[in-house]
């Protein structure tokens, strides 16, 4: 009887385990391994020996630091780091203001229809990045948009927005359209756990719709602002759909556009895994910096504001 009991015993504590044993595989072979193998790479190098026709004249070597300084050093993938800051830099702002703006408009009392608007609002994030970058790609073209047949007949200009700097804003427009309802959806969640009660005390004393967003909405919903700022970072540093999708349409978006662009250049286009290795290896490092920094940032500033 002890034993039967000691065996249902460890299997009732071991449940947990078992059911965390299937994402547990998952994680280790497509998560940790990948990274693991890339970090390797990223420390390896092919070294030529003779005149380099035969396989055994290229021999895989260890080569230190040398793939990371290159990765610093390489003019494309500064300038690709330089465009993805001035990408960033619209991109945050515009969509996270648009976000706080319509979550803010929704929980307003008097809106109407706010089920269909806030499922119209959010519907283009369900859409996949590839295929909204295609569908705006169609209509930035002036030879299929309609939206310059309307400017041709109203004689107004006819900007190119796949060249030059309007192609910032061409790339911005497809990423907010996309995520501005994700973002959204994360606020109003936030403003809907709001107490009704803070609501009535701020009436009471006079305040206005204006002065109740301002002054409690906002501040309430500032762990879900910090939340969608710390995903939108990632986002934009990770941008490879957009500027991929547009990449056939337009000769402004080169192979090398945004840092990632240049990893998979360099990986599959090149031949070059270890480069690419290490440059995917700093990519992550600096999106973990940022982050980290970022989030300790926001942390420091809620303790002074508490302490307060």
């Amino acid at each position: 009887m002890k034993s039967t009991a000691r065996r249902q015993s460890y299997g009732v504590k071991g449940a947990p385990y078992g059911f965390l044993l299937p994402a547990t595989i998952l994680f280790a072979l497509f998560f940790a391994l990948p990274i693991g193998y890339a970090l390797w790479l990223s420390f390896r190098k092919v070294k030529v020996s003779g005149l380099g026709l035969g396989s055994g004249a290229r021999k895989e070597v260890w080569a230190g630091l040398e793939n990371y300084t290159d990765a610093l050093t390489d003019s494309e993938l500064v300038n690709g780091a330089l465009r993805v800051l001035g990408y960033g830099c619209i991109v945050v702002p515009v969509m996270l203001g648009l976000a706080l703006l319509f979550a803010l408009m929704l929980d307003s009392e008097k809106v109407r229809l706010a089920p269909f608007t806030r499922l119209a609002i959010f519907l283009p994030y369900a859409i996949p990045g590839v295929v909204a970058a295609l569908l705006w790609g169609f209509l930035y073209l002036p030879d299929v948009s309609p939206f310059y047949f309307v400017l041709d007949k109203l004689g107004l200009p006819q900007p190119d927005l796949l060249d030059g700097g309007p192609l910032y804003l061409a790339l911005s427009n497809i990423a907010v359209w996309g995520g501005t309802g994700f973002n959204m959806i994360v606020i109003y969640t936030s403003l809907q756990a709001i107490p009704a009660e803070v609501h009535e005390a701020a009436k009471l004393d006079g305040a206005t719709p204006l002065q109740i967003a301002l002054r409690i909405k906002i501040p309430m919903v500032a762990p879900s602002l910090v939340l969608t700022f710390f995903f939108s970072i990632i986002a934009t540093i990770q941008v490879f759909n957009e500027p991929t999708t547009l990449k056939p349409l337009t000769n402004s978006v080169s192979t090398t556009w945004s840092p990632l662009m240049k990893v998979y250049r360099d990986a599959f286009g090149e031949g070059d895994i270890y480069g690419a290795a290490a440059q995917a290896v700093i990519i992550a490092f600096a999106t973990l910096l940022l982050s980290f920094g970022f989030l300790r940032a926001a942390n420091r500033r809620q303790k002074q504001e508490a302490a307060r």
